[in-house]
């Protein structure tokens, strides 16, 4: 009698080891084979997200299961979700149930313009660039400017984080967050002392910006420059405003590696060497250090600078016309004997 109930006591305990090992593998055992990235977007039906995942699972009818159970056939969230090697059916429903997704990195580099941008960005992103466009420009209508294009001093160079599902009105409250936070009262006070206009700020940061290659070391040398220019009523005669006059006939679909004479009368409101002044905008995104350099120009005499072959990336500064004749002739030399055109 003792070992028929020892025997039933096994075969219950099989039984209930059995049914428990496969709901522990089906809910919470390893059924990702590979990292990697799934996108579900608005509007997605269930089916497809079963086809989107499909590659990364090694049993799909488990999975499929246990996101019916959970009520993940009706209830999701989209976005762009990680998937990691290992994981379980449990982990990723409720994952996705919660919209715990990864953020996307994106690189704010300095565009000549926010078409540009927005054609890299988007990429990243659920919408397409012309509804992202689309959605910036109303954005801008409603600051009163207008187009996206005037939107331009609100972005830094950088490197960002967003979601796959961000929309244009969020993305856009992110760097309008920034740029206000980046005005400080202290900036403000400068800004009045500069006797220049926001706009005219940004402008000159973007020729400061392009001229330095971006590299901090000059900027305050080369904003002081510009602005003794400026001041003198002389014209800025700045070649990256002939390369952005350009660029922008041609959609920046070119690329200008040395200005001729034959560029220098491009019309155009920003080609510095056809107009005096500053131009009326930025001829790229900035950064915050190509700013602060234009609010902390250095106090210097110089008028001139040329690009110093022998330290590429620099350049050298001379309130000497003579001076400037010798040092242009010898970068012209350099970029001859590099058949640089």
């Amino acid at each position: 009698m003792k070992k028929a109930i020892l025997i039933i006591v096994l075969i219950i305990l099989a039984v209930a080891g059995f049914f428990g090992f496969k709901f522990y593998k089906k809910y919470y055992g390893n059924n990702i084979r590979k990292d990697g990235y799934v996108l579900i977007p608005h509007g997605a039906e269930f089916r497809q997200i079963l086809d989107s995942i499909s590659p990364y699972v090694n049993n799909k009818e488990s999975f499929t299961e246990v996101a019916k159970d959970k009520g993940m056939d009706q209830h999701f969230k989209p976005g762009r979700y990680h998937f990691s090697k290992g994981a379980s059916n449990t982990s990723l429903v409720n994952m996705i149930k919660a919209g715990n997704q990864s953020e996307n990195s994106f690189r704010i580099g300095d565009f000549g313009d926010i078409y540009q941008m927005v054609g890299r960005v988007s990429k990243k992103t659920e919408l397409d660039s012309l509804k992202f466009v689309n959605d910036l420009n109303k954005i801008a209508g409603e600051k009163g400017y207008n187009n996206a294009e005037d939107l331009k001093k609100y972005f830094f160079i950088d490197t960002y984080n967003f979601f796959w599902t961000v929309t244009p009105k969020e993305f856009f409250k992110k760097f309008e967050d920034q740029y206000n936070d980046f005005w400080t009262v202290e900036r403000k006070e400068k800004e009045q002392k500069s006797g220049l206009t926001r706009e005219q700020i940004y402008a000159l940061a973007s020729i400061v910006y392009k001229e330095s290659g971006g590299k901090p070391d000059e900027m305050k040398t080369i904003a002081g420059l510009y602005l003794n220019r400026y001041r003198k009523g002389m014209k800025l005669q700045s070649d990256p405003t002939v390369i952005y006059a350009m660029n922008k006939q041609n959609n920046f679909k070119e690329s200008i590696k040395r200005v001729l004479y034959k560029h220098l009368t491009t019309p155009s409101p920003y080609n510095t060497y056809a107009n005096a002044g500053i131009p009326p905008g930025p001829i790229c995104v900035v950064d915050k250090n190509s700013v602060n350099a234009v609010l902390d120009a250095e106090n210097n005499s110089y008028i001139f600078m040329c690009a110093d072959p022998a330290r590429m990336g620099y350049h050298k500064f001379t309130a000497s016309a003579e001076q400037h004749v010798i040092n242009a002739k010898a970068y012209q030399d350099w970029l001859n004997s590099k058949n640089i055109k």
